[in-house]
């Protein structure tokens, strides 16, 4: 089973993610993989620079060419891919065998407080340019750039993470449960 995990920033993809690693899921990161092209492009580590790449990236080889290659090195294990946030790539991670979609959200000062707390280079930065940034990537016609609500909206489960991380990892426990 390969599941994607789009979401708002700073909702908790990155637990989610973390949480299925502990159940034996391979972890795929879109972060780390812009993060990697960045430094070989010799650009800043901002989060400006990774929506650039991953414009680029898209435009030039297509909307689901990142996940396409973490996809390619799951190799058909149970994986999953964190940080889906096109439309192109969860239309294009719809037509493969076993995808299942999760979502994350949260208040916005909750995740921009978290966002303060984990102090990745990528969010060095004030609530305003939080919430920029954020608009920025919450609503593109594009399919080949972010639309965080139209991937939130194409999940098949969302989890509303404004709890302890304990709460969230019982919702997703549920789901696992679920869909096996």
């Amino acid at each position: 089973m390969i599941i994607g995990i789009t979401g708002t920033i700073s909702a908790g993809k990155g637990t989610i993610a973390d949480y299925l690693v502990e159940k034996g899921f391979k972890h795929y990161s879109v972060r780390d993989f812009l993060l990697n092209e960045i430094k070989e492009r010799g650009m800043p580590e901002t989060r400006e620079s990774m929506v650039l790449v991953a414009n680029e990236l898209r435009e030039e080889f297509g909307a689901s060419y990142i996940v396409e290659k973490l996809y390619a090195m799951a190799n058909g294990k149970n994986a999953v891919i964190e940080s889906i946030r096109c439309v192109g790539e969860v239309m294009a991670l719809r037509k493969k065998k076993d995808f299942v979609l999760f979502a994350a959200d949260a208040e916005i000062k909750l995740r921009y407080d978290r966002a303060v707390k984990r102090e990745n280079m990528t969010d060095d930065i004030t609530f305003e340019k939080f919430v920029e940034e954020e608009e920025r990537e919450i609503n593109n016609t594009d399919i080949n750039k972010q639309n965080l609500l139209k991937c939130i909206e194409l999940a098949d489960y969302v989890f509303i993470n404004e709890d302890t991380i304990e709460e969230l990892q019982k919702k997703i426990e549920g789901v696992l449960n679920e869909i096996k």
